[in-house]
């Protein structure tokens, strides 16, 4: 049986000016632009303990879990070191509109980007009870 082996793209359609958007990810959140104007990822860039997962899931449609952003999606960022991130996009004037958190697979922090959409960073550990609340 054919299946799905990980996520192949992210794609956002912006309220605004994309190239604008674009910069501001790449400013704030280091994303490599291309000439064509968005970003490849590769896994072996990153070097976590897991080397490298996407996780897949879906909310409840009456779940908050997105707000205060009125989207349907959220998308999580892996990134490499959180409270060095927080404290960079904070001296951008960047808010954080909640964490950081601790839990059994890493630490998460949200952000808004300027389109109005959720960002969840995470910095990913591997899955230890020792690391949550740490």
């Amino acid at each position: 049986m054919a299946k799905v082996t990980g996520i192949g793209g992210v794609f956002l359609k912006c309220r605004g000016d994309s190239a604008a958007l674009a910069a501001w990810y790449q400013q704030h959140l280091g994303l490599p632009l291309e000439t064509w104007g968005g970003a490849i990822l590769r896994w072996p860039d990153d070097k976590a303990e897991d080397k490298g997962l996407t996780v897949w899931s879906l909310a409840d449609k009456d779940s908050q879990w997105f707000s205060p952003s009125e989207s349907a999606f959220m998308i999580n960022y892996r990134v490499d070191d959180l409270d060095e991130l927080l404290a960079q996009l904070q001296a951008d004037g960047v808010a954080v509109v909640a964490g950081p958190e601790s839990h059994e697979n890493g630490k998460f922090a949200w952000i808004m980007d300027p389109d109005g959409n959720k960002v969840e960073l995470w910095e990913p550990m591997l899955w230890d009870e020792k690391n949550k609340g740490a």
